[in-house]
């Protein structure tokens, strides 16, 4: 009997211990937690994630996909659970991984430093950068329940995607209106893709967090950003290309010091223009001016003060002139 009571107490004695006092949890600041019962999460009622507006971004062939219920989320603090409960944790501080970081190997991608990727002009070329993602509570289900490792898939989402961009990407069209730089006259440096990368990296890093808006709907993480800071091509080509670069940084600036010498003279001959039309005009004003006396003259004296002002004035040209040719009535001359 005292053995039956010893092992029913030492049974209450252990539950208690184990389920009593190892049920007390807590979640730091920086986890969030869902508790399940019997291995189901709690959730919330008749709402999944597609009435978030994190699922907007589907592609309507995926919305029924990707369709995970919302769940209850225990934020930090001290709590206790039922020995039927189970508890699941995330983190939701910010990661910074290499673009090139595999989560299944280690090794690969040159020990997760350079990613390798074909560009338009079928050039192998190495990739490097930083990808900052955080797991979202707002679809917490799908990261802890939805797939079995979400960092692989959305490494390999992100990876697909990138490589996608890469193989077809193209450097975008100069704005209307602006027309043709130095840059746009080398027709042949803008079929090498990889220069076109190179200068526009910013604009390659903003598409890649268009199109991967909806990973927080897919895999419960959202990528805050993505910079890709280094793209290096094969070391068979990197000489050409450095070669053609010089080239094509040689002929622009040709153009820019032609293009500068044409402003300063179309300059020139338009201030030259402007010089002989003041010159044509300060001509012109005393003729103008001595047409308008001559009328008013006209006016006030009638013709006869019109012929004196002309006596008057050829006086004054012959005190000047050396000699003078007077026209006879007959129409000769002496």
């Amino acid at each position: 009997m005292d053995i039956l009571f010893g092992s029913i107490f030492g049974f209450v004695l252990w539950f208690f211990a184990r389920y009593g006092l190892g049920g007390f949890f807590t979640v730091g600041p920086n986890e969030r937690a869902v508790l399940c019962t019997f291995g189901r999460a709690q959730r919330l009622d008749n709402v999944t994630t597609l009435h978030d507006p994190i699922a907007y971004r589907l592609k309507p062939e995926d919305r029924e996909r990707y369709e995970y219920p919302q769940v209850r989320v225990t934020g930090p603090g001290f709590y206790w659970k039922l020995p039927w409960q189970s508890l699941h944790r995330a983190s939701v501080a910010t990661a910074t991984v290499s673009i090139a970081y595999d989560p299944e190997d280690n090794m690969a991608n040159a020990g997760g430093h350079v990613l390798g990727a074909v560009t338009k002009d079928q050039l192998n070329t190495g990739l490097s950068g930083q990808l900052r993602f955080t797991v979202t509570e707002r679809n917490l289900y799908a990261y802890l329940f939805g797939v079995k490792n979400p960092v692989a898939h959305v490494m390999g989402y992100f990876i697909s995607i990138l490589r996608d961009r890469i193989a077809n990407f193209e450097a975008p069209a100069a704005a209307p209106g602006l027309g043709a730089g130095p840059e746009d006259v080398g027709g042949g440096v803008q079929g090498i893709s990889i220069n076109d990368l190179r200068k526009n990296l910013r604009d390659l890093n903003e598409r890649m967090d268009e199109e991967c808006a909806e990973a927080a709907a897919r895999y419960g993480i959202h990528l805050d950003a993505a910079l890709i800071t280094g793209i290096d091509p094969p070391a068979e080509v990197d000489s050409a290309l450095a070669a053609i670069n010089t080239a094509h940084n040689h002929v622009s600036s040709e153009i820019s010091l032609a293009q500068a010498a044409a402003d300063q003279r179309i300059v020139q001959s338009k201030r030259a223009v402007e010089i002989e039309t003041l010159n044509a005009q300060a001509e012109v004003e005393p003729l103008l001016a001595l047409a308008e006396q001559l009328k008013e003259l006209a006016g006030q004296g009638g013709p006869s003060a019109v012929a004196a002002y002309v006596r008057n004035a050829k006086l004054a040209l012959h005190r000047r002139a050396s000699q003078v040719v007077l026209n006879d009535v007959d129409g000769g001359s002496r």
